[in-house]
């Protein structure tokens, strides 16, 4: 009789639970970004390497409005993007769902709590509109970009900046990677939420293409809307002009 070598049974890989969809979804990421809203910042430089400044600077720019412009920024989270607004000389408000992100900013420009897909804005009240990664957080983005068109006057501007697959696969890899596995553990090791960043690349999934962005931009009520790859395409800039309307 032969000695066999015990049989070991494989380990069925885990699959990730499904990501939330409506009123869970909005439950969720609300509380998600009320934890780790302390070291957020922080670890934004970490994980973009720095990055993060630059983006922001081109969505300003590419506002493209006289100094001056009143300007709201959606999911403004702690108020980076908000106070380089108004560093460029555009009036700015921030508003954003997660309390705990608007007690840990560090800005001046005027916060307020409030939800995308019903801004607390008067129609046409604003000159320009920006939204820093918040856009695969809402519900429903086709609803966030009518909100934008609310209260956008006619000839404002929005500039939209969002995660994005490379269309190298090189950098594609190595970002998944990064992000997957990298993040999460440099969150856990800076006492962060590592759950919450490995929930927050597979987020990307809600988006659309990005041709599909852009005509729903368009269908919202905006012209000359574009779509601009950034870092060799991990992160896109969308912008649009709201077109005269009812």
């Amino acid at each position: 009789m032969t000695n066999r070598a015990p049989v070991r049974s494989r380990a069925r890989p885990t699959r990730a639970a499904p990501l939330p969809e409506g009123t869970e979804k909005r439950r969720t990421v609300e509380e998600m970004f009320d934890r780790i809203a302390a070291r957020y910042d922080r670890l934004n430089r970490i994980i973009s390497f720095g990055l993060d400044q630059r983006w922001r600077r081109h969505t300003v720019a590419a506002l493209a409005l006289p100094r001056g412009s009143r300007v709201l920024d959606v999911a403004c989270g702690t108020g980076d993007l908000a106070l380089a607004l108004g560093g460029a000389g555009y009036p700015t408000v921030g508003i954003d769902l997660s309390a705990g992100m608007l007690h840990a900013a560090n800005t001046s420009v005027p916060l307020l709590r409030g939800d995308a897909l019903a801004l607390p804005i008067a129609d046409r009240s604003v000159d320009g509109l920006t939204c820093g990664f918040g856009l695969r957080n809402f519900v429903d983005g086709s609803r966030f970009f009518t909100e934008c068109a609310r209260v956008v006057r006619p000839g404002g501007r929005v500039a939209v900046l969002e995660t994005a697959d490379p269309s190298w696969v090189v950098m594609r890899r190595g970002r998944d990677v990064w992000l997957g596995a990298v993040a999460p553990w440099i969150a856990s090791r800076l006492g962060s939420d590592a759950d919450a960043y490995r929930y927050l690349p597979r987020s990307a999934a809600y988006l659309p293409p990005p041709g599909e962005l852009v005509a729903t931009l368009d269908t919202a009520g905006f012209r000359g809307v574009a779509s601009r790859p950034l870092t060799g395409g991990v992160v896109r800039l969308l912008t649009g002009t709201r077109e005269a309307g009812p």
